[in-house]
């Protein structure tokens, strides 16, 4: 599908800057823009690009001033970045999506699927499972006995879904995700471990998007949960009876540890990891591979290191240990020349 310039600037409330008549019917990045393409300019890295793409049409932020003009027709906006991202979500609504079930696919006679799902090739559904309206099972993916996924889900090859777990509307799983396995519970005994049965489940509320290769372990009792609108990344752990809260972000590699309790709107770095039984305040910001070992009390206080502290005294902190060679350094020939000064 092809869009002016103009419409795509009455869709997002933007404000035309050339040919409002110009027409774009796919994305590109700034720098590899053609024909055709509409980009964005977020990142002020990236500025040099606009006066020589071949994007048809850029959206840019309405403060951006630029210093000679453009080749092509510019749509400002508040924010570029949030714009994109409101017409890629429209781009992607366009594609068909798939329906039916593929006759490969295995479904238990007691199993209940709503109007307008997907199922494809070599999916396995278990006993009395329960699938909403508009769901898309891509192939290889299993639900075990018992689990109930809401509307407009999405689970994508090879993500397993073990019993009585329970997904509410509009969630994606990419991938290799693994959802219910036994949370990491054993007791020590004289000749090993006691493996302790892990007979929670896991709740997934709505809007919440779940990367590849991630896995969300059963609780002990009760239930581990990851709230609504929540975003979490590949190759995230999340352990037994820990709760991930509404609309928080994790990059990559984030661990948390068994019944700790994250806030509302918190955002992690790559690899941070949480220890156990803590609670991290709503709105917390974690840098990457930071380690916190106490719970955080402080509403959206930004913290980093390992262990993890504020960013302001973690950056102090850190000039002075860079400095530490040197500090080393004019420590020894201060003694030096006190053990001088005491021999005369």
């Amino acid at each position: 599908m092809e869009f002016t310039a103009k419409q795509i600037a009455d869709m997002i409330k933007g404000r035309v800057e050339g040919d409002e008549n110009a027409t774009v019917n796919t994305f590109a990045k700034i720098e590899e823009g053609k024909k055709g393409a509409i980009s964005f300019l977020s990142n002020p890295k990236y500025t040099h690009y606009i006066y020589d793409t071949e994007s048809s049409v850029v959206l840019i932020d309405e403060q951006v001033e630029l210093e000679k003009p453009t080749k092509a027709t510019l749509i400002r906006v508040k924010d570029a970045y949030e714009c994109v991202a409101q017409l890629l979500q429209m781009y992607d609504s366009m594609k068909p999506k798939k329906t039916g079930i593929d006759p490969l696919a295995f479904i238990s006679p007691t199993a209940k699927i709503g109007d307008g799902c997907y199922i494809g090739a070599f999916a396995y559904i278990g006993d009395d499972v329960e699938i909403g309206e508009g769901c898309q099972i891509y192939p290889h993916a299993t639900i075990y006995d018992k689990a109930k996924l809401g509307n407009a889900c999405t689970v994508y090859p090879n993500v397993s879904i073990y019993h009585d777990c329970r997904l509410g509307n509009n969630v994606t799983i990419h991938s290799g995700s693994v959802i219910g396995a036994d949370g990491f519970g054993f007791a020590p005994n004289a000749d090993g471990y006691d493996k302790i049965p892990q007979i929670g489940i896991v709740t997934i509320e709505d809007n919440v998007e779940i990367g590849a290769n991630t896995c969300i372990d059963r609780s002990t009792m009760g239930s581990t949960y990851i709230r609504k609108g929540a975003k979490l990344d590949n190759l995230i752990q999340i352990a037994h009876n820990a709760e991930v809260g509404e609309n928080t972000v994790m990059a990559a590699q984030v661990g948390v540890a068994g019944s700790t309790k994250v806030g509302k709107w918190c955002m992690f770095g790559g690899q941070v990891g949480m220890a156990g039984h803590i609670s991290i305040a709503d709105g917390t910001q974690v840098g990457a591979q930071a380690g916190i070992t106490n719970t955080i009390k402080k509403a959206e206080a930004p913290i980093i290191g390992s262990p993890a502290i504020d960013a302001k005294a973690y950056m102090k902190s850190y000039a002075v240990y860079r400095r530490l060679p040197e500090i080393y350094q004019e420590l020894n020939a201060l003694k030096r020349e006190v053990e001088k000064l005491k021999s005369e």
